[in-house]
């Protein structure tokens, strides 16, 4: 009997153990034809299935889909009026208010009196000049007839950030209603135009570009115009440039009231750069942004107050500078000849310096 039981014993531990950690199904003799079926439910939540290219692209697809259909109505085709046709130009434009109320680029407005519009309908108008800013290169023309274009919305164009997908709309080569994309590859860059001057408060992006494109706008995915087409480096591909909307906003309101721009000068070039996260601690700064000196006009008020290249421009009369759109507004004409509190941040240490902007001249 204990042999038997030690035989029994022999036997069982030689039997093939089951891998640990597994469940061991066992099926009944009497039904030996077992049915495996799977739950096709949904997936664990660790199970990530990544989007099919042909999702992404599609998502990318309808994203410009509905943001050219949003503004594209509102673009239109000009031509100013000359009376050498060897002269003749093209440029692009949109609506930005009720009245027949079209921004474009001041450039494209230089040396004619009227325009001949071509709306996205093929419709074609006269209109006048209201005014232009050859400082932010922006001009604002008025339709001589009545028509109701649909109106652009302008978006904050401080809340674009590099890589951020854009949209240009115009009528490039005289091609109108032309769409290209791509994306924001800069902030806050600064420009001479063909005439010397500079242009600040630039978006940088490599959206094509070309002639005739100059006064469209600069599109984001939510149907918002971010900023106004204004400028190509020819020979260079992927370096185009819009200026921002925010800077926009405030010459249009100045064009409609007073047909220019009425600003003071500090003479300086300058341009947007982040404040680098340790610089913000050691000085307290709390601001992302400031703007950055990089060149001090000789004899100018910026100069007399003893303003550096180099130098990050935090504040102007209490109020933050974290963009050329900022030192715009901070320099209208109420500052001219005011005294002015700037505090900047140099090598490490927070300063205060003051400023007394001049009239900055026109032409």
């Amino acid at each position: 009997m204990l042999k038997a039981r030690k035989y029994e014993m022999f036997a069982k531990a030689r039997r093939p153990k089951p891998p640990r950690g597994h469940e061991i199904l066992a099926y009944p003799d009497h039904e030996p034809e077992a049915v495996f079926v799977l739950d096709p439910g949904e997936p664990p939540p660790f199970c990530v299935v990544p989007p099919s290219d042909d999702s992404l692209l599609d998502a990318y697809s309808n994203a410009v889909v509905r943001a050219v259909e949003t503004v594209g109505p509102s673009v239109v085709r000009i031509s100013p009026m000359m009376e050498d046709p060897r002269l003749q130009g093209v440029g692009s434009g949109f609506a930005v208010a009720t009245g027949g109320l079209i921004l474009t680029n001041s450039h494209v407005v230089q040396g004619a009196g009227r325009f001949v519009v071509i709306t996205a309908e093929g419709r074609s108008v006269t209109a006048r000049c209201v005014g232009d800013d050859p400082d932010t290169d922006l001009a604002l023309l008025r339709l001589d007839q009545k028509l109701d274009l649909p109106v652009a919305r302008l978006g904050d164009s401080k809340a674009l950030r590099r890589g951020q997908l854009v949209i240009a709309i115009g009528a490039p080569l005289g091609f109108e209603a032309t769409v290209t994309t791509g994306v924001v590859s800069a902030m806050g860059r600064s420009l001479r135009g063909e005439r010397g001057r500079l242009i600040e408060d630039l978006i940088q992006t490599d959206a094509a570009l070309n002639p005739g494109n100059s006064g469209g706008p600069l599109v984001a995915s939510s149907g918002e115009v971010v900023g106004i087409a204004t400028a190509v480096i020819a020979g260079y591909q992927g370096l185009c440039f819009a200026v921002a909307s925010n800077t926009a906003s405030f010459v249009i309101a100045e064009l409609v009231a007073h047909g220019h721009v009425r600003r003071g000068s500090i003479g300086l070039v300058a341009q947007q750069a982040p404040i680098p996260p340790g610089l913000a601690r050691a000085t307290g700064v709390t601001q992302g942004y400031a703007v950055f000196v990089a060149q001090v006009d000789a004899g100018g008020p910026a100069a007399r107050a003893g303003v550096r290249e180099g130098d990050l421009l935090i504040s102007a009369g209490g109020q933050p500078l974290t963009g050329l759109d900022d030192l715009l507004r901070a320099l209208d004409h109420h500052s001219i000849d005011k005294p002015t509190a700037f505090v900047l941040i140099r090598q490490g240490k927070l300063m205060t310096v003051t400023i007394t902007p001049r009239t900055r001249k026109r032409g």
